[in-house]
């Protein structure tokens, strides 16, 4: 059953490393990340599941330890998932499959606030994947523990200026603040309802993640807050918390 979840973006200039030279936007997004991965070790779950958008290379589950890099970033590190820095947890299998670059910025992110409360495992989903098979995934998930989390990873529309990736689209501001308000809801009736085509056309990447964490959240009765909503750099991120 699912007690608890976070969900936070993923864009590599989380990574303070990666975003050497920028003007610290991110600087409110890296505390509210903290503080939702808080939510999630304070709930005590038996199990994470860290769940983000990937290509077809990294779709499927990646095991604790997998490996991480952002040197495709120009960047010289490297990460683990649910692995402190200087442990060797990894299988060989674990490590020989590198995690898609939203379970990688997952990894910094649990590296950094030190998780220890569970074991962990990631998995990677497509872009095109379909609402109801997201949402059917989600209730599998939700019934791998007696007490699962979800650490949900990807970015809202990426149209929200002239300058974004996707360029300006005037459905996107919309499409963002509905999203937000369902995250900070935990209304999961609309986040399973969001339009698939819609998100696509907007370059929304958190899409299939949000409805993988509604079809686990199906029936749990959480509460949500959202903890950051902004669009730096023309890409809406978002970050809440469900208890």
């Amino acid at each position: 059953m699912l007690v608890a979840a976070a969900v936070c973006p993923c864009p590599p200039l989380l990574v303070p490393e990666v975003a050497v030279g920028a003007a610290p936007e991110l600087n409110a997004a890296r505390a509210a990340c903290t503080d939702a991965i808080g939510v999630l070790a304070a709930a005590r779950p038996d199990r994470l599941l860290v769940v983000g958008p990937a290509e077809p290379s990294g779709q499927g589950s990646h095991a604790q330890g997998a490996r991480g890099s952002f040197r495709g970033f120009g960047v010289d590190l490297d990460v683990r998932l649910g692995c402190p820095q200087g442990e060797d947890e990894a299988d060989g299998e674990a490590a020989g499959r590198e995690l898609p670059p939203s379970l990688a910025v997952a990894a910094w992110l649990l590296e950094r606030t030190r998780w220890s409360t569970a074991p962990l495992e990631g998995l990677g989903v497509g872009e095109p994947l379909a609402a109801e098979r997201c949402i059917q995934l989600g209730g599998e998930i939700a019934g791998r523990a007696d007490r699962v989390a979800l650490l949900v990873m990807g970015d809202a529309s990426a149209c929200r200026t002239l300058k974004a990736p996707g360029y300006l689209d005037e459905r996107a501001a919309g499409f963002d603040e509905e999203v937000g308000r369902a995250l900070g809801a935990a209304d999961v009736a609309a986040l399973k309802a969001l339009d698939a085509e819609l998100a696509h056309e907007l370059k929304a990447a958190g899409r299939a993640p949000w409805q993988v964490l509604a079809g686990a959240a199906e029936g749990a009765s959480l509460s949500g807050e959202l903890l950051y909503e902004d669009a730096p750099y023309g890409v809406g991120y978002l970050v809440a918390a469900w208890s």
